[in-house]
């Protein structure tokens, strides 16, 4: 997945330029992003403040740490498997 350019602290800011009244295409224009962009970012982002961001972005690390270790299980346990077919 390609980086974005601004961090989610800037993303946040753009959005809220919305609530003093600019439109998504003044918005668009001036930061250089699309509208589908700006739209994207509302979605995941609106009415977050920079502290549930924080929040957010442990959630993630923790979440793909965990799938990352029930991954490793399931090999595990498919190579166990795997041998104590083979001798019987």
């Amino acid at each position: 997945m390609k980086k974005s350019k601004f961090s989610e602290k800037q993303i946040l800011e753009i959005l809220k330029e919305q609530e003093f009244g600019k439109t998504v295409a003044e918005i668009s224009r001036s930061h250089n992003i699309t509208p589908a962009t700006f739209h994207n970012w509302k979605n995941k982002y609106a009415g977050m403040s920079e502290q549930e961001l924080g929040r957010l972005r442990e959630l993630e690390t923790e979440n793909s740490r965990l799938k990352r270790i029930v991954a490793d299980q399931s090999l595990d346990i498919q190579i166990m498997k795997d041998v104590i077919s083979k001798k019987w």
